[in-house]
């Protein structure tokens, strides 16, 4: 009567953690989360909400369009559409989708800008002489 030999997954786990192509799993903040104080992951990250502070992502870092920093972004990769107050430390590729808003400074490797990004502060952008 309760029990079934079928197992469903739930939609809140399957959008919780997920994993890439290397293998490496995906964290995701959601719409409507504020984390206020520094966040740290050495996996990818995907954020839908807030954070109010430092951001430090080992892997990549994916930003939607709902999504808000305030503070300073390290990571591998990152695609952004939403809005960034702080500098950006990018070392390999970033891609500044059509709805992403920076005040900042960028600094990465790579850079794509899609018509419709905006971003007021100085851009760095190729192999780091440091």
């Amino acid at each position: 009567m309760f029990g079934s030999n079928t197992k469903e997954k739930s939609p809140a786990t399957s959008t919780l953690i997920g994993t890439d192509k290397e293998g490496s799993a995906t964290t995701v903040i959601a719409k409507g989360t504020v984390i206020e104080g520094s966040f740290a992951c050495n996996e990818n990250v995907r954020l839908d909400g807030a954070i109010h502070g430092e951001v430090k992502v080992d892997k990549r870092f994916v930003m939607g369009d709902t999504s808000y920093v305030q503070g300073n972004i390290h990571a591998r990769d990152a695609a952004i559409k939403g809005k960034i107050k702080g500098d950006l430390y990018i070392k390999e590729a970033l891609h500044l989708m059509d709805s992403a808003v920076i005040e900042g400074n960028i600094t990465a490797k790579t850079m794509v800008v899609e018509e419709g990004a905006r971003y007021n502060g100085s851009c760095k952008i190729g192999e780091s002489k440091a």
